[in-house]
């Protein structure tokens, strides 16, 4: 157990570069960190290094792992699954792929075209912003192992609801004709080397880099602000865990933003930290990751309104169900 606390403090928490940071600002920069200005100071440099540092290592690794799953291997292992467990699988998929909304939508055309049910490609739509290995380590860092662990089953339980009642909808007829028509080409997993894979990894890496590191600085940004700045009666008076707006509050205060779930990490961490309801702060990191409107409006590119209607209503309906769950049980996770 010991050894246990100890990998995760050094490895996830990154004690040792809370102490370089703390040293840097203080005996460089000459602003003590007990002031505001020196401990946003030290927020922001350390939590910027920490999250590349993590994000560098995670995304090569998922990215290994999901180079063994293109969209025609992906349909062999559900062609096989039907009804509630394949709905998992699709959930389970979305895990291992290391993309915002946005950038989950090519996929789910991939996985649409290729023949798979709508009720999977809606579970693993849904999931894909929501739940991957990458966020799980950074909330491990950030809070802790219970937390990381509880986000990820609601996320996969909301994922596989979702798939199921789109799926018992029977609404096929609302995606868009060419979505069914678009072939995608597929290179087969076994086809790959060693060396291909490591170079699919690290184009992952640069990819998922050059989109999210704005989200990240911005992120960071305002959670040193929220951390140090900004009094915590003014939070709590707004969405403090004692109100009953709040979660419903944060899940529309997410919704006009655009970020990955990397940039939102920060400010659920300021969130919770001013008092904030740990189930507010997670709501408003999955309103921003699941329900941002600009992957709505690319979404609606590729499927109708009322199925669009559908899927907002569902993802929205089950985040503030969580945010709820999780204000009420937060005391079994802090």
């Amino acid at each position: 157990m010991d050894i246990f606390k100890w990998l995760n403090s050094q490895l996830l928490r990154m004690d040792w570069l809370h102490g370089l940071v703390k040293v840097l600002v203080e005996d460089v920069f000459k602003l003590p960190t007990s002031k505001q200005l020196g401990a946003s100071v030290h927020f922001f440099i350390y939590d910027v290094i920490k999250i590349f540092i993590l994000l560098s290592v995670l995304i090569f690794v998922i990215s290994w792992i999901q180079s063994y799953f293109p969209p025609e291997r992906t349909k062999r292992i559900l062609g096989n699954m039907t009804g509630l467990k394949a709905k998992l699988m699709g959930a389970l998929l979305g895990t291992i792929t290391p993309f915002c909304s946005c950038s989950s939508i090519p996929l789910f055309i991939g996985f649409t075209n290729a023949g798979l049910p709508i009720g999977v490609t809606f579970a693993f739509l849904i999931s894909s912003p929501l739940v991957d290995l990458a966020s799980v380590i950074l909330l491990a860092s950030i809070f802790n192992w219970p937390i990381a662990i509880a986000y990820v089953i609601t996320g996969i339980v909301l994922a596989v609801i979702g798939g199921v009642i789109i799926s018992k909808a029977k609404m096929e007829q609302y995606i868009e004709g060419f979505v069914l028509k678009n072939k995608m080409a597929t290179i087969e997993p076994e086809k790959l080397s060693n060396q291909e894979r490591s170079r699919f990894a690290l184009d992952q890496v640069e990819d998922v880099f050059k989109r999210v590191w704005p989200y990240v600085l911005i992120g960071v940004g305002i959670g040193a602000l929220i951390h140090n700045w900004i009094p915590e009666t003014f939070i709590t008076g707004m969405i403090g865990k004692n109100h009953w707006w709040s979660v419903l509050v944060a899940t529309l205060l997410g919704v006009p933003m655009y970020a990955d779930i990397f940039g939102t990490l920060p400010i659920a961490e300021a969130l919770v930290n001013k008092g904030v309801g740990l189930g507010t702060a997670l709501a408003f990191m999955m309103s921003v990751t699941a329900l941002s409107l600009p992957s709505l409006i690319m979404l609606k590119k590729v499927i109708k309104t009322p199925l669009l209607v559908l899927f907002t209503g569902i993802v929205t309906a089950g985040i503030i169900i969580i945010g709820y769950l999780f204000n009420t049980f937060d005391y079994l996770f802090i």
